[in-house]
């Protein structure tokens, strides 16, 4: 089972979201929740999010600088 972490956004996000084959650019606004499914800590490496049925990239860092994990959020 993969670990499911959630966070709040504080700031304005830029994800990118597949469809049909083409990656388009997806802006997710603050205050937004977003679960974070996959990832990695890395430096200019991206973490799968679900923001509501969406499943988006966005960069680790941007997720770590710009959103507060909500404790008690994994599952």
């Amino acid at each position: 089972m993969a670990t499911v972490i959630r966070f709040k956004l504080n700031e304005r996000i830029l994800g990118i979201e597949a469809v049909d084959g083409n990656r388009m650019a997806v802006s997710i606004p603050a205050g937004a929740m977003v679960e974070a499914m996959s990832g990695t800590s890395e430096p200019g490496q991206t973490v799968d999010v679900l923001w509501g049925q969406r499943k988006l990239e966005i960069f680790a860092c941007d997720l770590k600088m710009r959103g507060t994990e909500i404790i008690g959020s994994q599952r």
